[in-house]
């Protein structure tokens, strides 16, 4: 088990080092350094686990591949950037949404994420070609069970993976 062992430390180290939601690619690169030999299945074998311990948590965003982070950050929103898809945890929230709700519905939780540049993508210097600044968006899920998408641009096509 010494193997588990190590690879499921070098996953968790992983995701705590980046300090914002990866994919499980991203987690794969990264953790492969301190795991040699460190495969997709056993990447995504440790993630089941680590969910269902309470570790991690996945983060949903529509249309995407889950992406993992570490539990227990409270209440929180994330920012994806649509340069280079990274998600960044945000950690301020709007409050209260209930008087967004249509009428006789009781809201008990939001998730919103805001859509735009991240600070590498939007700094020319960098060597990224600034975009113009997109239009204000987010997505959020209600209790009701499906999400909406307000996104005031259409976003661009997804990179292949």
């Amino acid at each position: 088990m010494e193997r588990n062992t190590r690879q499921r430390t070098a996953i968790r180290q992983a995701i705590a080092d980046a300090a914002r939601p990866l994919l499980p690619q991203e987690i794969l690169e990264a953790a492969g350094a301190g795991a040699p030999g460190l495969s997709m299945a056993t990447v995504y074998r440790n993630l089941r686990t680590l969910v269902d311990e309470g570790e991690l948590r996945s983060v949903l965003l529509p249309g995407e591949v889950a992406r993992y982070e570490v539990a227990g950050g409270g209440h929180h929103h994330h920012f994806q950037c649509l340069s280079c898809q990274r998600v960044f945890e945000v950690d301020a929230c709007p409050g209260d949404l209930a008087s967004l709700a249509p009428p006789g519905f009781t809201v008990e939780d939001h998730d919103l994420t805001l859509y735009g540049r991240c600070a590498e993508c939007a700094t020319p210097a960098r060597g990224r070609k600034a975009a113009k600044p997109a239009a204000a968006a987010h997505s959020h899920t209600h209790d009701h069970g499906h999400a909406h998408d307000h996104s005031h641009t259409p976003k661009p096509a997804r990179r292949a993976r």
